[in-house]
């Protein structure tokens, strides 16, 4: 899928989380994947496991690599919303509405800190998976 860009993605902390649902389908169905694709011993020779297990390598990689950019691009969009907030509540103490927004966008901004740590939750499992179907058919580049 490809990933909308710009802050408007990051304003609604709703649609970032559905975006990031979407593109987390890849890791949410990587069993059913590796089990319709990698064949079992009696079916080695209609398929060819080292080709697919790299196919879905390339794709996990660059789905991980997409929700992690994304998720860090948001992260610093809204901390610079942060403290410019903070910035203006400086000025304004008085501001109940200005001290509404503060609080609204440091809890997105704490929410949003906390999908990096859902990702790493996610990939792990992806790989631990990946790792137990396609250790013997493909070896990644020590890049991982």
């Amino acid at each position: 899928m490809a990933a909308p860009s710009g802050a408007a993605i990051c304003e609604d902390f709703a649609e970032f989380q559905e975006l990031l649902r979407v593109m987390r389908t890849i890791d949410d169905r990587i069993v059913h994947e590796l089990n319709t694709t990698i064949p079992t011993a009696s079916f080695v020779g209609k398929v060819d496991p080292g080709q697919t297990c790299k196919e879905l390598y390339e794709s996990l990689m660059d789905a991980h690599t997409k929700r992690e950019r994304i998720i860090k691009d948001c992260i610093s969009q809204t901390s610079a919303v942060v403290k410019t907030l903070k910035e203006e509540r400086e000025k304004a103490h008085e501001d109940t509405t200005l001290l509404k927004q503060l609080r609204k966008e440091q809890t997105k901004l704490k929410l949003m800190q906390s999908e990096l740590n859902v990702e790493e939750v996610v990939n792990d499992r992806s790989w631990k998976v990946f790792n137990e179907r396609c250790r013997i058919h493909y070896k990644p580049p020590k890049s991982q």
